[in-house]
């Protein structure tokens, strides 16, 4: 086993491990494995993970990424500007898909889409969490990267798994999820939602807060949102036809009750603090009544709900 493939196997144990060890743990010591861990971080700090101001630096033994800590304020601008050495600085906004993410990632590299959909399948290579359950929809964090060269695609989407768990730290998001009664998984389920229906982070509690209202609602309710429902269907855009709404999918909100399966895109830092601290207030509906001008309006009841709609249609006819 080469430092590269000791390095990996450590970082991949230590995201698997949600709950402290045993006192035991560190009395019954497994030589072999805590030989190959000892190697591992060793080869860690040659190689190194360090914080330069604001940025994340990951630098690998054949690559190096710089992932932006303040990414959440960068706005959603994508960016892909050379720099020097031939790398090449990449901003992946917040709300992308996977699909949309790799293939971003394949254009900026200049490597094959192939091989990036084949390292996201690696969750464990990848050090995601536990309760990611292997898979890297929505663990992919937004941010800016610097890109060398000699990068591989799964050296990449390590990095972007990595600033998701520094972000998740510094949320707070198992003990916080804890607290308001929901797994770790869910609570980047309803970021990943939150993410897809705000126009503005403002709203992002708010949205929020009608997504546990729904979730909580008696009798039950159906979130009943298109981003669920489109992301099923490999389908873009924000408005759903009829023949949508009949989709089988376990993402169609509008038949299943609760959340879908898993997330539905990489949410970004403002979206996670709102799945975790959502506003105050008994709204059970919202409406982006001006998408011109990133307006969005809220009620909690159907009458209240027609007249959003009202003003929606209105705004339609006159913009």
């Amino acid at each position: 086993m080469n430092i590269e493939d000791l390095l990996r196997e450590a970082l991949s144990d230590m995201a698997h491990e949600e709950q402290p060890p045993p006192p035991g743990r560190f009395l019954q010591v497994n030589r072999g494995r805590s030989r190959r861990r000892g190697l591992a971080l060793a080869a860690a700090a040659a190689v190194t993970v360090m914080a330069v101001g604001s940025t994340l630096v990951i630098q690998g033994l054949s690559s190096q990424a710089v992932v932006s800590k303040d990414v959440a304020e960068q706005g959603t601008g994508e960016a892909l500007v050379p720099t020097k050495q031939g790398q090449t600085t990449l901003t992946v906004r917040e709300g992308l898909r996977l699909s949309q993410i790799v293939e971003q990632l394949a254009t900026a590299t200049g490597r094959p889409l192939a091989e990036f959909k084949r390292a996201a399948k690696d969750g464990r290579a990848l050090g995601l969490p536990a309760y990611a359950k292997g898979a890297l929809e929505g663990f992919a964090f937004p941010g800016t990267y610097e890109v060398s060269p000699t990068s591989s695609p799964g050296e990449i989407l390590a990095a972007m798994v990595a600033r998701f768990n520094r972000a998740a730290e510094d949320s707070d998001l198992v003990d916080g999820a804890r607290r308001v009664g929901r797994t770790p998984r869910e609570i980047l389920i309803i970021a990943s939602i939150v993410q897809a229906e705000s126009i503005n982070k403002r709203d992002m509690p708010k949205i929020a807060r009608v997504i546990y209202n729904r979730l909580n609602h008696t009798p039950e309710m159906s979130l009943k949102v298109n981003s669920t429902l489109l992301y099923g269907l490999d389908k873009s855009g924000t408005r759903a036809s009829n023949e949508d709404l009949k989709s089988r999918s376990p993402y169609n909100t509008y038949t299943r009750l609760g959340l879908p399966p898993g997330p539905i895109c990489s949410p970004g830092a403002d979206a996670i603090k709102a799945a975790l601290k959502p506003a105050a207030g008994p709204w059970l509906y919202f409406v982006t009544i001006d998408p011109k001008n990133g307006v969005t309006k809220f009620a909690d009841s159907p009458p209240a709900l027609d007249k959003l709609l009202e003003e929606y249609r209105k705004n339609l006819r006159t913009g």
